[in-house]
């Protein structure tokens, strides 16, 4: 079994630096963030901006477990973007990810992602 207590506090200390880094964001712009699709800033820019972000607002709290948080933050959407644009097609939405579509299948029931076969 895995630490459920760490767990627990991870998933706290997560949901409060992310309420810290959307009300620092607004602070710094005066208003909310607003994410434009004509954004040219490539991904690894945002994730890099949005980690110091991040690691800023832990004010000197541990954490662990960054790995996993991070991928399941880019994966997850990832997957459920693919799979509309795939119009629901495993087979192809695995295929653009590089994945069997059983290990998709695997990630999709981890991140509780739903489809009507």
């Amino acid at each position: 079994m895995g630490n459920c207590g760490g767990l627990k506090v991870l998933t706290t200390i997560r949901a409060r630096a992310r309420k810290i880094e959307i009300q620092q964001i607004e602070e710094d712009l005066g208003e909310p963030p607003v994410f434009r699709a004509d954004r040219t800033e490539p991904l690894r820019e945002c994730v890099r901006n949005a980690m110091r972000s991040y690691l800023r607002s832990l004010d000197g709290h541990e954490v662990t477990g960054l790995h996993e948080m991070v991928l399941g933050e880019v994966e997850h959407p990832l997957i459920e973007t693919l799979l509309d644009y795939t119009q629901g097609n495993q087979t192809r939405a695995a295929r653009l990810l590089g994945l069997s579509r059983s290990t998709l299948r695997k990630k999709m029931v981890g991140y509780g992602i739903r489809q009507e076969d």
